[in-house]
């Protein structure tokens, strides 16, 4: 498995795990059930971690696409500088809720505060993600493009067919 087919298969769980554990989390405080609480709470921990590796293979799936027809290096760039904002976002969840984790297991006074915080921040994160996800489908994916963000392989803006390809020039 190389960085290009990595980051597609695993680029995923972030998002997906993420929802999961605000569900999770939300049940868990709605009930006052630490033990469902501190399973969400590792569960965004753990999507904190795998996030790392899908951020870090972007750039090689980057390379194996930027020279491909239909690809728009707009997107990408887009795609790549949200991603940015977004790692440290996931990475600021992860320790937020390590440390909500730790609270509850410790019984701490202040645990229920935090790990509301704590699933602010996550709403907040997956919000993030789902827009950075939305934005890497694009990048190869121009049936679900805005065509007035569209770019051809030589900058210009391209007229899309209903098919999702560039139409021709009839100037000639």
């Amino acid at each position: 498995m190389n960085a290009t087919h990595f980051h597609l298969v695993f680029t995923h769980f972030p998002i997906v795990g993420t929802i999961i554990a605000i569900f999770i989390l939300a049940i868990g405080l709605f009930f006052r059930n630490d033990s469902i609480s501190k399973v969400a709470l590792a569960l965004m921990a753990v999507m904190a971690v795998l996030s790392i590796p899908v951020f870090l293979t972007g750039e090689g799936a980057e390379e194996s696409v930027e020279k491909l027809a239909g690809v728009s290096e707009t997107l990408m760039e887009e795609h790549e500088e949200l991603a940015e904002k977004a790692i440290w976002l996931m990475g600021l969840l992860g320790v937020s809720a390590l440390i909500s984790l730790f609270t509850i297991i410790g019984k701490s006074g202040i645990a229920r505060t935090l790990t509301l915080v704590t699933l602010a921040l996550s709403i907040i994160t997956f919000g993030l993600f789902v827009k950075v996800g939305s934005l890497g489908g694009q990048i190869r994916h121009s049936e679900i493009r805005d065509s007035s963000i569209v770019q051809a392989t030589d900058g210009q803006p391209a007229d899309l067919q209903q098919d999702g390809t560039a139409e021709e020039d009839d100037d000639d």
